[in-house]
């Protein structure tokens, strides 16, 4: 049982420096209705801070002030967009302490894995400092010899991000540093439950002298009502989304109203392969981190175990010992290796989702049990004897539950694993190469790791197949996601 928390002074002294009001044309600004809204602590339920509510009227500000910089932000040099990104990238290091604590506070998430989260989202602002000066055309003879073709890039407009509360830092240096490395302003409307690291991101950028309407923070606790009117406006052309496939969909179809350029990074079911020639020790401890990162709550978390039934029991029994070590508590705490889902509706999900694999035939070998008290607390768990076709496997747990099933033939693992919807990440582990090769070409999955359970990299484009949404971010492909491309044909 939890203990309602106790921020520690430290906590409050953070709270009391980080901006509430919305960042709106190089201000910060309270809502022009006056309205706030809470913002609150997983660990205990309790009321962190009250920031800025966003309405229409806000957003259509943001709007205005982010077409009238439209044009000398893509005029600006691309060494001058570089070097502010970069002067971004070392002031959000250099208060790496700080975004680590804040996003524990109101994400919850344990500590640590909140200063992973730093290192991993300010990479990105370097990224794209360093490729806002490599942005390639090219010129070439027509084959006919009858003319020249010209091949340039050009900033593609104001952009709309939509970001979720899971990585509130890396989803939008994931989605800022490429926007701004190209010349496009850029919008942005944080989770209603973790808007704080983004205003602390904003505060960064205006302290290292990013130009008015470049970056605007609209933080709302009614998002539909706010993000509508701006996806309507003929003068938004890109839209960026992270969250749940149903909401992609939804902003899919308003985006075709007005043609508007669409990345979606939407939901993921991943699955972590596991065969028999596999080193178990290996594969657990990528297990662990492919399942446990964030606490879970993360879209390339792994979501079925897929197991070769002469290994399954080894296997099994080992990610017990390694889940049954953490310890559970409020994510700022001292001590903490895994923290609390971020809200109510999270962890009623979770626990639905266990008593329906147990309702299915599925055993609980570690946890399984809500935790009483404060805050939204739920135990690390392993189940296996989970049918490979039972409702959990279908959806997305988000939670610290690691699912197994088993399977004996290589077209039995492949087939299990495709045999969803959606296809954002995978996860295979095998020592045979030519295995490796072939089954990674076979799934259905916009990311594959092979023998390693973290695969996110700042270098490499991120995205996936299927239900998992369309286009790419971060890597050398992740700044054409804002740029438009024409072609100029010369005599």
């Amino acid at each position: 049982m939890t203990e309602t928390a106790i921020l520690p002074a430290a906590c409050r002294d953070l709270l009391d420096s980080v901006p509430t009001g919305l960042f709106i044309d190089g201000r910060f600004r309270p809502a022009q209705s006056g309205a706030t809204f809470a913002v609150s602590d997983p660990a205990s339920g309790d009321t962190l801070i009250e920031v800025a509510d966003a309405g229409v009227e806000d957003a259509s500000a943001a709007m205005e002030s982010a077409v009238g910089a439209f044009d000398a932000w893509a005029a600006t040099a691309p060494r001058e967009r570089s070097e502010i990104l970069r002067a971004a990238f070392d002031l959000v290091r250099k208060r790496a302490d700080d975004f680590a604590l804040l996003m524990s506070l109101e994400l919850g998430r344990a500590l640590p894995d909140s200063v992973n989260e730093v290192n991993y989202g300010a990479e990105f602002l370097r990224w794209f400092a360093e490729e806002a000066v490599r942005i390639n055309g090219r010129y070439t003879t027509s084959p006919s010899g009858n003319g020249r073709i010209l091949v340039t890039h050009q900033p593609v407009g104001v952009a709309l991000a939509i970001t979720p509360w899971n990585f509130p830092l890396a989803m939008g240096t994931r989605k800022i540093g490429p926007a701004l490395a190209a010349g496009a302003p850029i919008i942005v409307k944080p989770a209603e439950e973790t808007p704080l690291t983004m205003l602390a991101l904003a505060q960064v950028f205006d302290e290292v002298g990013l130009p008015p309407g470049v970056l605007s923070v609209i933080q709302t606790s009614h998002a539909a009502q706010v993000s509508a009117p701006l996806i309507d406006d003929p003068r938004l052309a890109k839209i960026s989304f992270t969250g749940s496939t149903e909401v992609g969909r939804m902003l899919l179809g308003q985006a075709a109203q007005n043609v508007q350029r669409t990345s979606m990074e939407l939901g993921g079911n991943a699955p972590f392969l596991v065969f028999e020639d596999a080193d178990i020790d290996l594969a657990v401890q990528g297990a662990f981190l492919a399942k446990m990162r964030n606490g879970g709550e993360a879209c390339t978390a792994a979501n079925r175990f897929l197991v070769h039934a002469d290994v399954a029991e080894e296997f099994t029994s080992s990610l017990m010992d390694k889940m049954g070590q953490l310890q559970v508590g409020p994510g700022y705490a001292e001590g903490t290796t895994l923290g609390p889902l971020v809200n109510q509706q999270q962890f009623d999900s979770v626990a639905a989702s266990v008593v329906g694999a147990v309702g299915e035939g599925a055993r609980i070998r570690l946890g399984g049990e809500a935790i009483e008290g404060a805050g939204y607390f739920y135990p690390a768990t392993v189940l296996d004897e989970v049918p490979a076709d039972a409702p959990v496997t279908q959806a997305e747990i988000f939670g610290p539950v690691a699912v197994v099933s088993t399977f004996t033939t290589e077209d039995e693992a492949v087939s299990a694993a495709n045999a969803t919807e959606f296809g954002l990440a995978a996860y295979i582990y095998t020592r045979d190469v030519d295995r490796a090769f072939r089954v990674s070409e076979r799934l259905e999955s916009g990311m594959v790791g092979v023998n390693r359970g973290v695969i996110s990299d700042v270098a490499a484009p991120f995205g996936g197949v299927k239900q998992s949404g369309l286009g790419r971010e971060g890597g050398s492909e992740g700044i054409y996601e804002y740029l438009t491309t024409k072609y100029i044909a010369f005599t």
